[in-house]
């Protein structure tokens, strides 16, 4: 009884372990420097502030206007970069319309580019947008129809947007454009009125609707955050999620800063505002409906005396979270952790080694399933002197496994002498039961890690291996179940078992065979089983990560039938073990 009850209580903390970790990390470890709540805004003389000015309204959306006519209905400036391809809206100085060239909505090689930013009034509203607030000034809005310097924004074309207002004073934003994803808005304004004015310059985000991968609550399978973000005073915070802001009080949430940046994330596409590093500013995450918006502004007004100017400059992320670039982004520009708007996780001191190992790999094989088993090797030799370890544990359970059975049969009808006996039977022989569990509790963070490596790495997007794995971020599609795609139909996820679960099944199932197996006859049935529920359990994960764990078994079979040539005891006792099974099968069929 004591025995299953252990088994029972195994069972259930390697469960616990297994699909409660994200929970456990999330509750108990949180990520290093996470904000846990908005800040309030400091005090200050009336009128000298800016933080409770609402710099746009975001309203449910109305009727929805199909894509193809929303663009076609103002002036507009192209945008052409190696990267990305769109355009800015004139009515309003919006830029709301980029697709992203180096990456498709689907496999098949003549599908679309993903689209990111889309004009306001269509299906998927989003778009950013530059403008000004002030006191005793005419100031533009979302209607007003901004005079363009030239036709088209390129790397080497900035472009000059102006307006005037009814008094003359003159509104100008200059848009840069880098050959990734970044664009400077300088955002200049002069004063050709007779008296002085106070103004601030914002930026906004504006998204209608949620992606389909929102965040909605942490999972082994979900535990990304997809949804409003950013880093205020240098602190990463993935507090928020669209729900969160919804149900906030007014649905807002503010934060005061010096530094950082503030967006959306997605699980691969960013769109992110990053103000002058070295103003304070006020941001804010609001929600109207369905409609979701991300802004900030200065703290305080600028005064502008008659005839003179004022500018500021604010850059917008619009592109794939690529992590050289995001890397490249925060070490060139000083922006603190942009490329922490990939969500690595608790285990990020590990992802993020691995991933460099991956990229690199990549780089030089041009294959990424051959870097995934590069990086196998890499990671099972640098474990190997556990496994050595782990190893000894085993030679050392093997050896004494006949006395155990001894003491089984002596004391089978005292269980609590039985576990008196088997605990001197450890000492005197210096074996640690525990010692082979070391391996396994490593794995857990390099598991995990890799899992969030090969879910969010836009690098491995759409990236084939060999044969029927034509995308390693999706689960294997080749399955039996219809006869490996000869049967016309598509089977129920949880049956749609691919090759490589069924691999990664029986590689483990090969491994048991190798390992010590347990004396109690309910133990031998749990672990028997286990290989095939895995299978299971793994078949909807990503075939990256798959290929990883069925490499990762094979590595491990090959050292320890080679550790076995080193000890040839050890393959006596194997010898004999199979033999006493083999009478023991004999003698039940007779």
């Amino acid at each position: 009884m004591d025995d299953k009850r252990n088994l029972i209580i195994a069972v259930l903390l390697t469960g616990l372990i297994l699909f409660g970790w994200p929970y456990i990390a999330s509750t108990f470890f949180p990520t290093p420097a996470a904000v846990t709540a908005p800040a309030k805004a400091p005090a200050s003389p009336a009128g000298a502030t800016t933080a409770d000015v609402a710099v746009g309204s975001p309203a449910a959306a109305e009727k929805t206007v199909p894509l193809a006519d929303a663009l076609k209905s103002s002036g507009r400036v192209r945008i052409e970069t190696p990267k990305l391809r769109g355009s800015v809206n004139l009515e309003g100085a919006k830029i709301d319309d980029l697709v992203l060239l180096a990456h498709r909505t689907a496999l098949p090689k003549n599908s679309p580019p993903e689209r990111l930013f889309s004009p306001s009034g269509t299906k998927k509203a989003y778009f950013a947008r530059f403008g000004w607030v002030g006191t005793g000034v005419t100031v533009p809005d979302d209607k007003s129809v901004w005079t363009p310097s030239a036709s088209a924004l390129t790397p080497s074309t900035p472009v000059t947007l102006s307006w005037t207002n009814p008094e003359g004073q003159k509104f100008d934003i200059v848009l840069s454009i880098d050959e990734n994803y970044m664009i400077s808005a300088k955002q200049r304004f002069t004063n050709a009125g007779t008296a002085p004015v106070e103004i601030a310059s914002f930026a906004l985000l504006s998204r209608t609707g949620k992606p389909a991968d929102a965040t909605t609550g942490g999972s082994i399978f979900t535990h990304i955050h997809i949804g409003p973000m950013g880093v205020f005073d240098g602190k990463p915070n993935y507090d928020w999620g669209y729900v969160d802001v919804d149900e906030n009080a007014g649905s807002e949430v503010k934060f005061n800063t010096k530094g950082g940046w503030l967006g959306f994330t997605d699980k691969y596409w960013l769109g992110a505002l990053i103000p002058d590093q070295k103003v304070p500013v006020a941001t804010k995450f609001r929600a109207s409906g369905d409609v979701y918006q991300a802004q900030f502004i200065p703290t305080r007004y600028t005064s502008v005396a008659p005839g003179a100017a004022t500018d500021s400059t604010a850059r917008l992320f619009a592109g794939a979270k690529e992590m050289a670039v995001l890397t490249d982004y925060s070490k060139k520009l000083g922006i603190p952790y942009l490329d922490y708007a990939i969500d690595w996780g608790w285990f990020w001191f590990i992802a993020i080694p691995f991933f460099w190992i991956l990229h690199w790999l990549f780089g030089m094989f041009g294959n990424f399933g051959v870097a995934i088993i590069g990086l196998t090797i890499i990671v099972r030799g640098f474990m190997y002197p556990v496994a050595q370890k782990q190893f000894a544990s085993m030679a050392q359970m093997r050896a004494v496994q006949p006395k155990m059975k001894a003491l089984q049969e002596r004391w089978k009808d005292d269980k609590p002498r039985l576990q008196q006996e088997m605990m001197k039977l450890y000492k005197d022989e210096k074996v640690n039961p525990l010692a082979g569990c070391l391996p396994v509790l490593l794995q857990i963070p390099i598991f995990f890690a890799l899992y969030k490596i090969l879910l969010l790495s836009i690098e491995m997007r759409h990236q084939p291996f060999v044969l029927w794995l034509k995308d390693l971020s999706a689960p294997d599609p080749l399955t039996p179940v219809n006869l490996f795609g000869l049967l016309p139909f598509d089977p129920p996820s949880f049956l749609a078992i691919g090759v490589l679960p069924i691999l990664l099944g029986v590689t483990m199932w090969l491994m048991q065979k190798l390992n010590p197996q347990p004396m109690d006859e309910v133990q031998k049935q749990v672990f028997s089983i286990m290989p095939w529920f895995l299978m299971f359990i793994m078949a909807p994960f990503a075939a990256g990560l798959q290929l990883y764990w069925v490499m990762s078994n094979l590595v491990s079979i090959a050292q320890q039938k080679w550790l076995y040539s080193r000890h040839p005891i050890l393959k006596e006792q194997m010898a004999k073990e199979a033999e006493a099974k083999a009478r023991e099968k004999a003698k039940a069929s007779t």
